[in-house]
């Protein structure tokens, strides 16, 4: 697994964030409290957004973050007020560049904590759900960045919330389907250079740490004697996977299956109620995109519904989702319908 901090509020020099606190991405690369691994140290990765160039900034390599020169450089001379740090324990994927995180795709910086069960096997399944126009921007091999990819696919440009969702229902449909009994563990953080979503969910209900801060205001009432607390503007917040330090009252454990948004001026929102996992038919997402039958099921006849007992999904869509009114539960969504990709897509690289 892997260990993350994401920054929203007034432009630090990356350091102060990333270097110099008590159990700084640093020191968590070497000795994490609260991960899988104690050591994550193949391979970190910094983005960051400034205001003369309209995509992120990225720095990634395949060495540990403890002993590179090159983050220590421009963790001391670049400035930023939106910027994303990872250090990566690999869960099976090559340790390669193209494999650290952060993602990036135009305007959007994506970052995850977390597995794919069983991802080998499920890999091409949820590939050929990535939209066709996208897929060629893929890099690397991570269950990370195709996810990311399927998001992107689902709608992340219009609403982050719910094409995080349809990601992860389509993952827990497809490893469903292939008798993966819990197939997603994400905490992931997703931004547009203005504002940060920020998600913690598990199949099982038993997902990695996530927190985030206290409002400045509320902290340097607490801890006059803090520095670093009277250089911010009460905008600043920030997400990590484990705390930064001991300071008391500094963090807050994100809930169990929710998301949070941190808005320009430092509103921090985490809306009431569990994140919606919309189930999604795997085979539906675009021209081409079928589920291979799994090896284990068997053919049996249909019954009076269209179902057999082997599959989960039924023959066809049905009508409300054929005439394009959209489905009629709660448990699938308008990906029912048959969808054709786009000539281009606002996240494509041009």
């Amino acid at each position: 697994m892997c260990r993350w901090i994401a920054y929203s509020g007034t432009p630090v020099l990356l350091g102060q964030v990333l270097l110099q606190p008590e159990h700084s991405l640093i020191d968590q690369s070497l000795h994490s409290r609260m991960g899988v691994e104690t050591t994550n140290g193949d391979g970190f990765g910094v983005g960051w957004y400034t205001q003369d160039a309209a995509t992120p900034a990225l720095l990634r390599d395949t060495g540990p973050a403890w002993n590179n020169r090159n983050l220590q450089e421009v963790a001391q001379h670049v400035r930023s007020g939106l910027f994303f740090g990872h250090i990566r324990a690999t869960t099976g994927t090559a340790v390669q560049q193209s494999n650290c995180h952060p993602f990036r795709s135009g305007r959007w910086m994506w970052m995850h904590n977390g597995m794919i069960s069983d991802f080998p096997r499920l890999r091409r399944d949820l590939a050929l759900a990535v939209d066709p126009v996208l897929y060629p921007d893929i890099e690397g091999s991570t269950d990370s960045e195709l996810m990311f990819y399927l998001a992107l696919s689902f709608g992340l440009p219009d609403d982050p919330p719910r094409a995080v969702a349809r990601m992860a229902g389509l993952v827990e449909a497809t490893g469903h389907a292939h008798g993966v009994t819990y197939p997603l563990q994400m905490t992931v953080a997703v931004s547009d250079g203005e504002r940060v979503w920020a998600f913690r969910y598990s199949s099982e209900g038993r997902s990695r740490s996530l927190y985030f801060s206290t409002k400045v205001d509320a902290l340097r009432a607490l801890h006059p004697d803090v520095s670093f607390l009277r250089d911010i503007s009460d905008a600043t917040r920030l997400v990590v996977s484990e705390p930064l330090g001991d300071l008391t009252g500094a963090w807050n454990e994100v809930p169990e299956s929710s998301y949070g948004i941190i808005q320009p001026g430092g509103a921090c929102s985490v809306p009431s109620g569990p994140i919606l996992i919309l189930s999604v038919r795997p085979d539906r997402m675009w021209p081409g995109a079928r589920m291979r039958r799994p090896p284990h099921s068997r053919r049996v006849s249909r019954t009076a519904t269209g179902r057999s007992s082997a599959s989960p999904w039924p023959r066809h869509p049905p009508r409300s989702a054929r005439s394009g009114t959209g489905a009629t539960t709660g448990t699938v969504d308008e990906a029912y319908r048959h969808r054709r990709p786009a000539a281009a897509h606002p996240c494509r690289r041009r």
